[in-house]
């Protein structure tokens, strides 16, 4: 046995002799960011060893200045003695998403709004089969001393028009005392089908202004949990925080991976449920003083794996080919089924699967966006870390998913990180001086460079040539900002650490990044290409292109297009429509007629794999410059290109 002082968090752990570092401290429950799941191929574990020896292997991903100050991989090393370990805290750029935070709503609210209206013009109601009812219960006595249950159900008869009422044990070990806290005045909250209710809930006194739903989006990357009123449709408060099940792997296949393995995927599960979700639920509580018994009705939407891991069901299957889903439709379940911070009858619901990459949050994106109800071409396209696309109208929806990677929400880049305070979400570089006008969210210095940034600044090292088509920097440049390492990789600088109080290190962008992100956008705009072509049409046939996903208000539409990301069409048919997947669960959360046009959704909608579709990896290659190989494409790129 060996122990390990991780002595940036000031905790020891015990673990075996030739134990990888990185697992100890994934048992230790200490963030190392990992998008790889430590298979070397990011270097992004890199940690400084401080004390001891180790058997660790230097990478490509650690220059000789840093080997020669200790910087070791996580995933590279394994432990052979005792060690103290310092986890540097840039580090923590992925683990900055992981912080808890809010929002003004006011975007959001024009979402919802919008959502709203695609039901009201096509008759859908509001309604639901959530009730909640104060009660005048006659008080036992001698001559009228029926059991407590049995008095519900009286009332119920002969007062809701009921045949019977069912309920669960932990209702009914409240029932005797509450019945009796205020003279057998009682308010109940149910669910009414045909002649039966299902008690939900029962609170003292008359409280029939409380009752709350919750409407939640599981991003791979990123988590969001709205609070909904039920009695008048109003989001009350939001919070989101990155998934923590980054630290086990940036993308799909890495957490499905990790989870087969060890029986890992009960680890999955409480990464998402017990770190993630139930938190962020709590802090809405703390903030709104409002019970979690009186959070009834739970709709979640999520990829088909993220939903798969957060009921913790073995996922393996999904990746392998045939690639099978384990469901499409989830049965029903309650809050304590799966541990979630609400009443535990809770009714919860994930929103329908389609195929193994495209899921909830697409058919729930879909919803949200009214393709299901317009006559006009649409191509949506999810700027996730799966990269799913929808193209169609009220008559057909054909759908794709490529595996475009975090990069859009800024994982898998040496400085990225999620749209939060501190990222960088827009750049300008100067012509002649190459010199940098960064913007921040937050108004803030920069610590790291969010997806929108991301495009901006490869879009504008592009026009000021400091890369070229390739994504290769320009090694005759010289700059301050430009410099190689010994491995000979280009780097550029947005913001010298010396510069900036809380800054650590250079915020830079390497040509490794620069190659990742390009293939990123190349899934994404081949996907789109071979999805039109297998229906026998082009961009051309396009009225609308609706943009969801986490990347932010911010993206740049020019920009986008230039680097190839976007198709070359006329400006004017994009539209960004937020988090389409949060909506959709929204609206499902507030109207059964909703949750009906949902499920009818996934069942029409027609998905295309990709990975077995002739021309796909032709057009992947081509996609993975700048803007495209075939650059007659993006003409109007062409002329621009043509002109610098």
């Amino acid at each position: 046995m060996a122990k390990v002082f991780f002595k940036s968090h000031n905790k020891e752990v015990e673990c075996e002799v030739g134990e990888k570092l990185l697992d100890v401290a994934r048992k230790a429950d200490i963030f190392i960011d990992a998008p790889c799941n430590g298979n070397q191929s990011c270097g992004k574990c890199k940690v400084k060893l401080l004390e001891g020896k180790c058997d660790s292997e230097k990478t490509v991903h650690i220059s000789d200045e840093e080997w020669e100050q200790g910087y070791i991989l996580a995933c590279a090393t394994k432990v052979t003695e005792d060690m103290v370990i310092e986890v540097p805290s840039k580090l923590s750029s992925s683990m900055h998403g992981m912080k808890i935070e809010g929002s003004d709503n006011k975007v959001d609210q024009k979402l919802y709004k919008r959502g709203r209206q695609f039901l009201d013009d096509n008759g859908l109601n509001y309604n639901t089969n959530l009730v909640k009812k104060y009660i005048e219960l006659d008080k036992p006595s001698l001559d009228d001393n029926i059991s407590d249950v049995d008095r519900i159900e009286r009332y119920a008869r002969q007062q809701l028009g009921v045949d019977s009422i069912d309920f669960r044990l932990d209702i009914l070990r409240k029932i005797p005392q509450i019945l009796r806290e205020e003279d057998f005045k009682v308010t109940l909250t149910y669910v009414k089908k045909k002649n039966k209710i299902t008690i939900l809930n029962i609170e003292p006194g008359n409280n029939e202004k409380e009752l709350y739903g919750l409407a939640i989006d599981i991003g791979t990357t990123s988590v969001v949990v709205c609070l909904v009123d039920l009695l008048t449709n109003e989001v009350l408060e939001r919070a989101s925080s990155g998934n923590a099940q980054i630290r086990y792997g940036a993308d799909v296949i890495n957490r499905i991976v990790f989870a087969v393995k060890k029986d890992n995927i009960k680890l999955m599960q409480k990464a998402v449920i017990d770190e993630t979700i139930n938190p962020l639920i709590q802090s809405i509580y703390d903030k709104t003083g409002i019970s979690k018994d009186n959070v009834i009705r739970v709709v979640l939407s999520g990829n088909t794996t993220m939903s798969t891991l957060f009921l913790g069901i073995y996922p393996d299957y999904l990746r392998l080919e045939p690639f099978i889903p384990p469901y499409l439709k989830c049965p029903n379940i309650m809050g304590e089924n799966v541990g979630l911070n609400v009443n535990d009858s809770a009714l919860v619901y994930l929103s329908p699967n389609v195929a193994s990459y495209v899921g909830g949050d697409i058919t729930a994106g879909v919803l949200s966006s009214g393709i299901w109800t317009s006559e006009e071409n649409t191509l949506f396209i999810d700027l996730g870390t799966n990269g799913e696309i929808v193209f169609g109208n009220k008559d057909f929806m054909m759908c794709c998913a490529c595996s475009a990677g975090p990069a859009f929400e800024g994982g898998g880049i040496s400085c990225g990180m999620r749209a939060s305070a501190g990222a960088v979400e827009k750049v300008n570089i100067d012509k002649e001086t190459l010199e940098p006008k960064l913007t921040v969210i937050g108004d803030c210095e920069p610590i790291g460079i969010c997806g929108s940034g991301i495009i901006d600044l490869i879009c504008q090292m592009l026009l000021t040539k400091i890369i070229d088509r390739r994504g290769k920097i320009q090694k005759e440049l010289n700059n301050k900002r430009i410099r190689f390492n010994e491995h000979g990789i280009g780097e550029y600088v947005l913001a010298f650490k010396d510069d900036y109080e809380n800054l650590e290190n250079d915020l830079l962008i390497n040509e490794v990044d620069i190659d990742s992100f390009i293939r990123a956008k190349g899934a994404i705009y081949s996907g789109a290409s071979v999805l039109i072509e297998s229906l026998g049409m082009d961009f051309d046939v396009i009225d609308k292109v609706y943009i969801a996903g986490g990347i932010g208000n911010n993206l740049n539409i020019e920009n986008s297009i230039l680097i190839g990301l976007l198709p070359d069409v006329d400006r004017n048919k994009f539209q960004y429509i937020g988090n389409s997947s949060l909506v959709g669960s929204y609206l499902t959360l507030i109207s059964t007629d909703a949750k009906h046009k949902l499920e009818e959704i996934a069942s029409q909608m027609t998905y295309v794999e990709l990975s077995v579709y002739p021309s796909y990896m032709d057009e992947f290659v081509s996609s993975c410059f700048l803007p495209h190989t075939n650059i007659d494409q993006f003409p109007t790129v062409k002329s621009l290109l043509e002109e610098n």
